[in-house]
């Protein structure tokens, strides 16, 4: 096997039925530079000698960037597709940032139906909604605040997003994670005392 391309086995942890994934990862942007692919997570990148994430390539599944490893920080939605730069996978507006330093697979997004309760206040409380689509913006379908308190995502996965039509920071909710209960923004992975969250969109491969 090439030295500069290794691949990581798929993990006996998923099941045979599960769609497969795999990824491949640059050093450099535009797919230039040391590569290695991996099927399975990958909490820290450093441990396979990269300095840094520049460019992507998903071949199947969907998986989820984080900034930091062990999946700490910004998080960025990764399906298929080709990502030969930052700005191809960051949506955030106002929170700059060229790092992806650990990723893992979405195993949620194989489900067929998505659907998810977002609530007005924390730990489940005040004004809920429940969603099975995507949403390229709360405030168009009747959800007037800025701000969702809580969510629980009933079956498979969605990517949620700061501002309308799926732009700004992003947020990944999964059913198999926190048993699909997130129950104040800490959770999800926000350091804001009053997220923005105002579209949402399915996750599915």
């Amino acid at each position: 096997m090439n030295s500069a391309t290794k691949s990581h086995m798929i993990s006996p942890m998923l099941s045979p039925c599960m769609a497969p994934f795999k990824v491949t990862v640059f050093e450099q942007e535009h797919f230039q530079g040391k590569r290695q692919e991996f099927t399975t997570e990958c909490s820290n990148i450093h441990r396979c000698g990269f300095d840094n994430i520049r460019s992507i390539r998903v071949e199947s599944g969907a998986w989820v960037g984080f900034e930091h490893h062990d999946f700490q920080g910004q998080q960025f939605i990764l399906e298929k597709g080709e990502y030969p730069h930052w700005d191809a996978y960051s949506g955030s507006l106002s929170y700059h940032v060229e790092r992806l330093m650990s990723l893992r697979p979405i195993t949620c997004a194989s489900h067929q139906i998505s659907r998810m309760t977002i609530f007005e206040k924390e730990n489940f409380m005040g004004r809920s909604v429940e969603l099975s689509d995507d949403y390229p913006s709360l405030q168009a379908m009747g959800w007037s605040m800025p701000e969702v308190g809580s969510m629980h995502v009933q079956c498979g996965a969605f990517v949620c997003y700061e501002y309308p039509g799926y732009r700004g920071q992003q947020y990944i909710m999964e059913c198999d994670k926190h048993s699909g209960d997130y129950q104040h923004c800490k959770i999800w992975g926000s350091h804001c005392q009053t997220p923005k969250i105002q579209s949402i969109r399915r996750i599915q491969h």
